[in-house]
């Protein structure tokens, strides 16, 4: 019987360590996404996009704001989750995507989110988002992948973002 114990026990610290470990990569995998603090420009197919990139709640979750050309502003709010790092996009079509990633495996550039459920739909077909892919390409270039789905098809809308240069501060002589 104190073998079983023994076995039982080493079972237990061995997945205390996994655990720790994958929640230290979505620990860095978080940092990572706490370098897009600031604001960031994209000129496309759709015109000009903005975002700016907040910490809330302490510096515990990363929000994003959105402002596409010609269209209302949305919200999304990443942050850690064990071994994952979960989404909520507030959508300007009134639904409210939930995402989260696979697990982590490293402090990694690349991070896809997939649908796990979608608050607000009003039926099935109605358009919103399944998937969100974030890459982090360098300190000033990031790749937003977005994947909507409506009315039974799929599409895929990218966005290159650029850091927007921070303006220096103007010191007045006295």
């Amino acid at each position: 019987m104190r073998e079983w114990r023994i076995v039982l026990l080493a079972i237990l610290i061995s997945a205390a360590g996994v655990l720790s470990k994958a929640a230290a990569h979505s620990d860095s995998a978080f940092e990572n996404l706490k370098g897009l603090v600031g604001e960031w420009e994209s000129t496309g197919q759709t015109g000009q996009t903005k975002a700016v990139y907040t910490l809330v709640a302490g510096g515990k979750t990363l929000m994003e704001r959105l402002e596409p050309a010609n269209e209302p502003e949305m919200i999304t709010m990443y942050s850690a989750d064990g071994e994952q790092i979960s989404v909520a996009h507030y959508c300007n079509s009134g639904n409210q995507p939930q995402m989260k990633t696979v697990a982590i495996s490293a402090s990694e550039q690349k991070l896809s989110f997939t649908v796990i459920r979608v608050n607000g739909l009003k039926t099935p077909l109605e358009g919103h988002m399944t998937g969100l892919t974030l890459i982090l390409v360098d300190h000033d270039h990031l790749i937003q992948e977005w994947t909507y789905l409506e009315n039974g098809k799929s599409s895929t809308h990218t966005i290159r973002f650029t850091r927007k240069a921070e303006k220096p501060a103007r010191i007045t002589p006295a």
